[in-house]
């Protein structure tokens, strides 16, 4: 099944339960939350006062993206404000296996992630220890980049790989997605579609379902 999972990095923070609503309105099951730390990326977004915030207007799958260093300290915390997945960075972890068990023993789904520089081979001895990978098509900190085309590569590569051991794992992509190129992205094997500017930038309802349109 495809997912849409918009990024709230560029949600309108003035008028935060609007865009709620209206992604809901359209349909979005997904909400894709960005939390950066200052320290593994050169930018701050927010934490879990905000994500505890968000998650008293909707229900929908909250899918935490920490671009932190070190997140085992806080995995904790961001179940308790309302977590459903914690994706982790391969490169933000000194011990990754400790980090995806403290990441299970709360109960929410485990996602990985992995920057453009890293070598797609770092992640094959986990597809089948986690429940998605996330393909970062941008380096990580900010919102509006432009899509790396070697994440087609990467994708293709984690999906083979997927085929033999975990059938079920969920291919994410993130950074610079846009209905010109979605396309390209799921035909290599994503099926989790992050967007931000695309989405929040006019109509979200509309952008939303020309999104659906190119997913189906």
């Amino acid at each position: 099944m495809n997912i849409l999972s918009p990024s709230l990095l560029s949600v309108n923070f003035n008028n935060i339960e609007a865009d709620a609503k209206a992604l809901d309105m359209a349909g979005v099951e997904w909400y894709h939350l960005d939390v950066m730390d200052g320290n593994f990326v050169p930018n701050i977004s927010f934490g879990p006062p905000v994500i505890e915030c968000i998650r008293k207007i909707t229900d929908r799958f909250f899918d935490v993206h920490l671009m932190i260093e070190e997140p085992i300290r806080y995995v904790e915390v961001f179940k308790k404000v309302g977590a459903d997945m914690i994706t982790v960075h391969y490169e933000a972890c000194e011990d990754l296996d400790a980090t995806l068990a403290a990441i299970k023993k709360q109960g929410v789904k485990t996602g990985l992630a992995i920057s453009p520089d890293t070598p797609v081979e770092a992640v094959k001895d986990y597809v089948d220890k986690v429940d998605m990978i996330l393909v970062m098509s941008v380096y990580p900190g900010f919102g509006g980049q432009k899509f790396m085309p070697l994440a087609v590569e990467r994708i293709k590569t984690i999906k083979k790989w997927a085929v033999d051991c975990n059938p079920k794992l969920n291919i994410q992509v993130d950074g610079g997605i846009n209905l010109d190129n979605v396309s390209d992205v799921l035909e290599a094997g994503a099926n989790v579609i992050v967007a931000g500017s695309a989405v929040f930038g006019g109509d979200i309802e509309t952008n939303v379902k020309a999104f659906f349109s190119k997913m189906k």
